[in-house]
């Protein structure tokens, strides 16, 4: 069974990291109109350049274009997937009507977003006229999934392209407290709609219940009480690709590339071992291990997959990462023939023997030690602010690629 890990691109440092870490798909938003409108994003103007490195990768490109739609976005909705298609994006991620029949109208390949809320093969059937990807439910369990999943083999339910319509699952990252994502939170209490890319987020805080009556609080043994933690389904990834999924996505356009990156390797080793039957609690141990490393508000291993009603809540705000990046200075130079790595530092200390990360656009994530420090061409056992230093490093920088030290948190998991 083909199986495609799908990774967020928030930037062209995640996109290149998500690329290097083996993912057969992206997706990304482009302005406003997306569910992550105010999260990392690319321009209007980057679509060409994101599809061109796509294809160069041999990577599949995916464009959310899946907020509630008004009248006035009309025009800029033919706008974006004209050049989507020109750009030969793959396709687009849609939920508004208004955005799947002009798609289908152009030739333009549509996937059904998650926003839909798709929890049967009756639906499934119907948005397979408009679809050849359908995303699921988040709260769907497995049962269900798997249901569906034979019932389009069975009924032989084909998209527009002539091919069985394909399911598409998140698998990893965060979830929302309500139904499908359609919160009207922000819009309550900011203006700000999350139907239309601009949650604030403000479920993720501490909150008191008061019965309005008496006064009296009820007593909550965590105050984050619409927080849920993130999806992680590293732990039970042979029950996800036996529900016949073929498409796993993991949240956070709007994380780090060292989140991207960590994560998709993850999951594209894991669902390698897992097609190889080599699938160990050793190896899970590991992948945790690496998932908590980055940002992470807590796991709930399996979610509404494994046919629990409710979420498993974060007790704090922010994340419970296991590590910390430091900013320390920026690339100058890469001495390819000799394979050293010149930086600028310009805050902290830098000592030899670090775990240290190197972001870029083009770079995407580098993850490695500082050995073999040199200053002024001397070797050295640190470097301040204001030094010059080169070390040895395998592959290639560039020029203001950002330069991190790894440090460990003293973070319960």
């Amino acid at each position: 069974m083909a199986v495609e890990i799908m990774a967020p691109a928030g930037s062209y440092e995640s996109l290149i990291a998500a690329i290097k870490a083996g993912a057969g798909s992206v997706y990304f938003g482009v302005g406003k109109l997306n569910m992550r409108s105010k999260s990392s994003n690319f321009e209007f103007d980057d679509l060409k350049k994101v599809a061109k490195i796509c294809k160069e990768h041999n990577v599949k490109s995916y464009l959310a274009l899946n907020t509630v739609m008004y009248d006035e976005d009309i025009d800029s909705i033919k706008k974006i997937c004209n050049t989507a298609k020109e750009a030969g994006i793959t396709a687009i991620i849609a939920s508004d009507v208004s955005v799947i029949k002009y798609c289908n109208k152009i030739g333009m390949e549509v996937h059904i977003s998650t926003q839909l809320n798709v929890s049967n093969i009756e639906a499934v059937k119907f948005y397979s006229q408009f679809a050849d990807v359908i995303v699921l439910a988040r709260e769907l369990t497995l049962k269900k999934i798997k249901h569906i999943a034979k019932e389009i083999k069975k009924q032989k339910i084909k998209g527009p392209s002539g091919n069985l319509v394909k399911i598409e699952l998140f698998v990893h990252g965060a979830l929302c407290v309500s139904i499908a994502g359609k919160c009207y939170m922000s819009l309550a209490l900011h203006n700000k709609s999350a139907n239309r890319g601009e949650c604030l987020q403000v479920c993720r805080g501490s909150y008191k219940v008061t019965d309005q009556e008496t006064g009296n609080e009820l007593v909550v043994d965590n105050n984050y009480i619409m927080s849920p933690k993130d999806l992680c389904t590293i732990t039970v990834l042979d029950k996800i690709l036996d529900s016949g999924a073929s498409i796993l996505k993991i949240e956070g356009r709007g994380r780090s590339p060292d989140y991207a990156y960590k994560t998709t390797k993850a999951y594209k080793e894991a669902v390698d071992a897992c097609l190889k039957g080599k699938y160990t609690k050793e190896k899970i141990e590991l992948w945790l291990n690496e998932l908590h490393s980055v940002y992470n508000r807590g796991f709930w291993h399996g979610g509404y997959y494994l046919g629990n009603n409710l979420g498993e809540w974060c007790n704090c705000y922010g994340s419970k990462a296991t590590t910390e990046k430091v900013f320390v200075g920026v690339g100058i130079n890469y001495y390819q023939k000799n394979n050293v790595a010149e930086f600028l530092i310009q805050s902290q200390e830098l000592k030899e023997g670090d775990t240290i990360l190197i972001t870029g656009p083009t770079t995407g994530v580098i993850e490695a030690k500082a050995d073999s420090l040199h200053k002024d061409g001397n070797p050295s056992k640190n470097a301040v602010k204001g030094d010059r230093i080169t070390f040895k490093l395998n592959e290639r920088i560039r020029k203001n690629d950002k330069l991190f030290v790894i440090i460990a948190k003293d973070t319960k998991i």
